[in-house]
């Protein structure tokens, strides 16, 4: 019951304020044109006082009134607040009204006050009917689930009009700018000495010290999405769908906080824009397009690999009869001609195609940013090849929980940098997979024990 009596009395105090601005209005009105009365009377005083009147009451009301109303606007109005943006029509338009509205001042002419209020009016309706179009409207954003750079794939927008007899017309998703980076203080550890300029031994004090700064703070994430996706006509209770088109040419994380829905319906005067909070990110993995690299060291890699394991031993276990999920490269021919069917050969240690991919991250500045990226793509590659072979895929990088799904190792791969630390190569352990290590260490500093079990791909050579 007292929560009920405060909201009340909190809604009368806000009419009561309200109903007063309007009478102080008034009040300001009547005396600006009994100011206009009394001036073509010759009244000079009587005009000097209620221009005074009427210019102090209006800036009372704005003083007091509509600060204080402006602040009890509700959250939701505010998040359904619209952005304006004068289009060169509606400038041209703007242009034309001041025109025409000096002439009928300057010319008292009735027929081009009529002009003018019809323009003004075109333009408040403009505004209201683009505030209809995109009230209400919801937005969804589908985008795909694994992505990789440089490779166009598709998403979907899906506006939604809730509406039951109202259509929406020409509405747009956009997308929104980002606010930059902003600075921020920060303090630091630092020394004092004196004189300043010396070098440290020359210096005759020296005492620890603190330092402000201003530093950048980091940039946003990319934006998922840059340009339109234009749809026409929306009818009332139904959606409308958009492909959209993604292809991110650099690997990492890309989120967007909100889109935007933007009309200029009907006349194109202004732009709105609604905007939409709706939180999407997307993780694009590293390029996997096969390079000139990855096909030269893939066979050598295949040829090491299957000699490894032909040395682990592959001995014939049965013959048995061919089945829908056997490789043709086991079919024995001698067998099946014998027998009229086909027939395949059984080893006693097929599980051991076991293969494990491990990414030394290295240092920054020992390889140049091209390198490194196009060491992130020959893993991404070979990890990717490899998977499609069917083999018992494993992972190590620095970082890296050791899981052997490829898609949670390429998106270990997509948001690596370099970072000093020490290298894989020597807390590696053994577990007789076959190993393709991409690194930057030294031949002569890696452990001897890894050559016979281990293909190296050196990052910059």
């Amino acid at each position: 019951m007292p929560e009920r009596t405060k909201i009340r009395s909190g809604l009368s105090e806000v009419w009561i304020r309200f109903l007063v601005a309007i009478v102080g209005l008034t009040v300001a009105f009547g005396a600006a044109l009994f100011s206009t009365v009394t001036r073509e009377s010759g009244h000079l005083w009587a005009t000097l006082i209620l221009s005074s009147i009427a210019l102090v009451l209006a800036t009372l009301v704005g003083v007091t009134t509509v600060p204080y109303l402006t602040q009890r606007v509700a959250a939701a109005r505010v998040r359904e607040a619209l952005d304006y943006e004068v289009t060169r029509a509606g400038m041209v338009y703007a242009a034309l009204v001041i025109v025409i509205g000096v002439a009928a001042l300057n010319t008292g002419n009735n027929l081009l006050y009529i002009i003018v209020a019809a323009m003004l009016a075109a333009i408040i309706v403009s505004g209201i009917a683009s505030a209809i179009v995109l009230r209400d409207l919801q937005l969804e954003v589908r985008l795909p689930e694994h992505v990789f750079a440089g490779r166009t794939t598709t998403g979907k927008f899906e506006v939604r009009n809730p509406r039951k007899r109202l259509p929406s017309f020409s509405v747009s998703v956009v997308s929104l700018q980002k606010n930059k980076s902003e600075k921020h203080w920060s303090l630091e550890r630092t020394a004092f000495g004196f004189p300043p300029g010396r070098p440290e031994k020359d210096q005759w004090l020296r005492t620890p010290d603190w330092r402000v700064r201003r530093i950048a703070a980091k940039p946003p994430a990319a934006d998922i999405f840059q340009g339109a996706a234009y749809f026409p006509y929306i009818p009332p209770k139904s959606e409308q769908r958009a492909d959209l088109q993604l292809c991110f040419e650099k690997r990492g994380l890309y989120q967007q906080d909100s889109f935007g829905l933007r009309t200029r319906f009907p006349f194109a005067f202004l732009s709105k824009t609604r905007r939409v909070p709706l939180q999407r990110e997307i993780t694009v993995f590293p390029r996997i397009e096969p390079t000139d690299q990855f096909f030269q060291i893939l066979p050598l890699i295949t040829g090491e690999m299957e000699s490894f394991l032909r040395g682990r031993g592959h001995d014939l276990y049965r013959i048995r009869e061919y089945t829908s999920e056997d490789s043709a490269r086991h079919v024995d021919w001698k067998a099946t001609a014998k027998s009229g069917m086909l027939k395949v050969r059984e080893f006693t240690r097929e599980d051991e195609r076991k293969l494990r991919i491990v990414f030394d991250n290295p240092s920054a500045g020992q390889v140049s940013e091209k390198q490194y990226e196009d060491a992130l793509g020959l893993a991404a590659s070979l990890a990717w090849h490899f998977a499609g072979e069917n083999a018992d895929l494993s992972f190590a990088a620095q970082g890296y929980s050791g899981a052997p799904d490829v898609y949670r190792f390429l998106t270990h791969l997509a948001g690596l940098q370099p970072e000093a630390g020490a290298s894989i190569v020597d807390d590696l352990p053994l577990t007789g997979d076959y190993n393709i290590i991409l690194t930057t260490r030294p031949r002569g500093t890696i452990p001897t024990t890894l050559w016979a079990t281990s293909y190296f791909v050196f990052m910059g050579v």
